[in-house]
């Protein structure tokens, strides 16, 4: 029994929508080795669940309120440089994997993905390894001087990121800061540093700079 309980593998759940989290601790309620010992709706939260409950994995989603997800991988990572953190994303993107690779996770893989994938790369992350879903590290955009804006936009902090996709998806600051629970001042000056470190000066530019990049469809 000792050995059953030492093998097991404690895994903190995050993402804001309770029926996805739901539909992950039922897919991985029937593997023995896996246990969901915690979830969080939002980033703050699961920081604290973090330090209290001492998972093995957490298993992150990136679009969330409040602080967002790869502020929270951040802050994880900082507290705890062994920590192991799964990204599970709708997002397919080389930028988003890159950033979430270099801000601390172990491991990558979209929800569009087979059940099969996610509990392997718990496995794998949880045994020390590293997990990219297949076919998630190609170079998605050719568009010439997206090379440039790729190594601006990595420079940008999690926050600036956030905010640079919502502006650039054509939300207001006044939106931005309801959704991320900023004041609006906060936002417009993220906004003009953005623009400032980016060269633009509209919004239409950042849209333009997303797409070249593959973050934002068009």
């Amino acid at each position: 029994m000792k050995d059953a309980i030492k093998n097991t593998i404690k895994i903190l759940l995050v993402d804001d929508h309770a029926i996805v989290r739901a539909g992950f601790r039922m897919l991985l309620s029937v593997v023995d080795t896996l246990e969901v010992v915690a979830e969080a709706e939002r980033g703050e939260a699961a920081c604290q669940l973090y330090l209290e409950k001492q998972p093995d994995v957490t298993v992150l989603d990136l679009s969330m309120p409040g602080i967002g997800g790869l502020e929270t991988l951040r802050r994880i990572c900082l507290r705890d440089d062994k920590a192991k953190v799964l990204v599970f994303s709708v997002h397919d993107e080389s930028v988003y994997v890159n950033r979430a690779i270099g801000a601390g996770a172990k491991g990558y893989i979209t929800k569009s993905s087979a059940p099969h994938i996610l509990v392997a790369a718990i496995h794998k992350i949880a045994g020390g390894g590293i997990y990219i879903e297949q076919g998630l590290l190609k170079d998605p955009s050719s568009t010439p001087g997206a090379t440039d804006y790729r190594a601006i936009i990595g420079t940008l902090s999690a926050r600036e990121f956030d905010i640079f996709l919502l502006l650039a998806k054509g939300l207001t600051a006044h939106k931005i800061a309801e959704e991320l629970c900023l004041g609006y001042k906060t936002v417009a000056n993220y906004g003009t540093q953005i623009k400032n470190k980016l060269n633009v000066a509209s919004v239409a530019e950042l849209a333009h700079i997303a797409m070249a990049l593959g973050v934002m469809k068009g």
